[in-house]
């Protein structure tokens, strides 16, 4: 009021001695105050920390899977907010394609197809899982020979794994499904002519089952084996020594073969087999030791450059001996690899896909 008073004009027409300027705004006071930093600090830190849970869980980085919680909860946050779903398209290179001026940020081919796989896999290991064993094992025996980059190691362990009635058992569901059997497919489908002999004896086999073991045909069959592959006709005979033993003998005597085998020799049977040789080291080592196997295949698929068939193998595996053999695939990967294959289950999937493994894999 005296500001206002001071700035009238007197009574002579002059006006009243100038009252000061008003003072210059303090520093502080022109900029935003402290707790509207700290909440603009709070709201960007938020932002970066979902942005990195959503692009973790849509892309699966660090493991298989995608987490389905984190993306439902994302649908609640960024509900009517389309600038926070740009913001996060530009974030997330590789995935979205830059735009070009006056276009959109495209999500790329290959992002589209990674999704759709990390999306199926939780879908397809519920399928696998209520699946009639028989019928299972069918369905990942024709794939195996019908589709391209499909290893042929999966006929060698589901034919070296599985119990006589099991794999009798595929078989009959193999014919009910394809109408034809199960050896016609591999005779005329597997190319390689060592490989194809093998498969044939593997799949068609019917071993016996009891703990009976002759001591003497085993030393007798781990000397044999011990002969070398040779030239021309030994090379032969010896192919067809090494098939008839694996293809043919129950499990109990083929393992007291390879410990004799061992005893001679100071090395496994496995590595009497090269690079050219895949399907023989396969069988072998299913014939050895499943579970030891079956934890050196579900570490594969962990491992970084896993390819989708590796990936693969770990539903294959979890599904498949969930009922049969987990409890010993669980100690034979603690000595293998020095942890819980529950622990490196969670560390390596995400979401129900995550939940469901470890659900069938137990405590």
């Amino acid at each position: 009021m005296q500001q206002f008073l001071a700035a009238q004009p007197s009574s002579n027409g002059s006006t009243a001695a100038a009252a000061a300027p008003p003072p210059s705004p303090s520093p502080l006071r022109s900029r935003p105050p402290r707790r509207d930093q700290q909440q603009q600090s709070i709201k960007e830190a938020t932002m970066a920390d979902e942005h990195q849970e959503l692009t973790k869980a849509f892309s699966g980085m660090g493991g298989l899977g995608v987490e389905e919680t984190a993306l439902v909860s994302a649908l609640g946050r960024w509900r009517k907010q389309p600038e926070k779903r740009a913001q996060f398209r530009r974030g997330f290179p590789g995935f979205f394609e830059p735009a070009a001026a006056g276009a959109i940020e495209r999500c790329s081919d290959d992002y589209v197809r990674h999704l759709k796989t990390e999306f199926a896999r939780f879908k397809t290991l519920m399928v696998l899982w209520a699946m009639h064993p028989w019928e299972r094992d069918a369905r990942w025996a024709h794939r195996a020979l019908h589709k391209k980059h499909h290893p042929a190691s999966v006929l060698v362990e589901l034919a070296c794994t599985r119990a006589a009635d099991e794999l009798l058992g595929a078989r009959r569901a193999y014919h009910a499904l394809y109408h034809r059997s199960l050896e016609e497919d591999v005779a005329y489908r597997v190319k390689d002519a060592a490989a194809n002999r093998l498969l044939l004896g593997l799949v068609t086999a019917y071993r016996y089952e009891g703990p009976r073991v002759d001591e003497e045909l085993a030393r007798e069959e781990a000397a044999a084996l011990s002969a070398g592959p040779g030239a021309g006709a030994k090379a032969q005979s010896q192919s067809e020594l090494v098939v008839r033993v694996l293809a043919t003998r129950s499990k109990p005597q083929l393992r007291a073969t390879f410990r004799l085998y061992r005893e001679l020799h100071g090395k496994p049977l496995e590595e009497e087999f090269g690079g050219d040789a895949p399907c023989l080291r396969e069988a072998v080592r299913c014939l050895e030791s499943p579970a030891k196997y079956f934890g050196e295949v579900i570490d594969g698929a962990f491992k970084e450059g896993a390819d989708k068939q590796a990936k693969a193998a770990l539903t294959r595996v979890v599904v498949s001996r969930s009922d049969a053999d987990m409890e010993e695939i669980k100690e034979a990967y603690l000595k293998q690899h020095g942890a819980k294959l529950v622990d490196a289950v969670a560390k390596n999937t995400h979401g129900h896909y995550r939940d469901a493994l470890l659900a069938m894999i137990g405590k």
